[in-house]
């Protein structure tokens, strides 16, 4: 029996499905590549990584530095071919930092059902 790869709209549909039910950790194990890239921008807080464990390490690492999330939200995925981006929104209280509005364009490629690559921009 063969599996069919997912199309990059059905990846896309999938991970907002995920995202907006604060499932990140499951989108990271079922959607990405095992040589997945996460790219920050240089003035974020965190360090971009490489392969999917250091990936879901680099989501976790985000996740501890949340005290309390207010709110947030996940738009529609607009896509194109192999890519895919989203819009995502944060209403967070940061340990140490108080409380942050993050608004950021998160761009994803897709190869082979996978999502190979994402990139932040804020």
């Amino acid at each position: 029996m063969t599996t069919k790869t997912m199309t990059t709209q059905e990846v896309a549909n999938r991970l907002v499905e995920l995202m907006r039910t604060g499932q990140v950790g499951q989108a990271q194990i079922e959607l990405f590549a095992d040589d997945v890239v996460s790219i920050e921008p240089k003035h974020g807080p965190i360090k971009s990584a490489k392969g999917k464990a250091a990936v879901i390490a680099k989501g976790a690492e985000f996740a501890g530095m949340i005290e309390t999330r207010h709110g947030g939200s996940f738009s529609d995925a607009i896509v194109g071919e192999r890519y895919f981006s989203c819009a995502m929104t944060l209403d967070a209280t940061f340990k140490g930092a108080g409380r942050m509005n993050l608004d950021e364009i998160c761009l994803f490629e897709v190869k082979d059902g996978k999502i190979v690559s994402e990139q932040f921009f804020f």
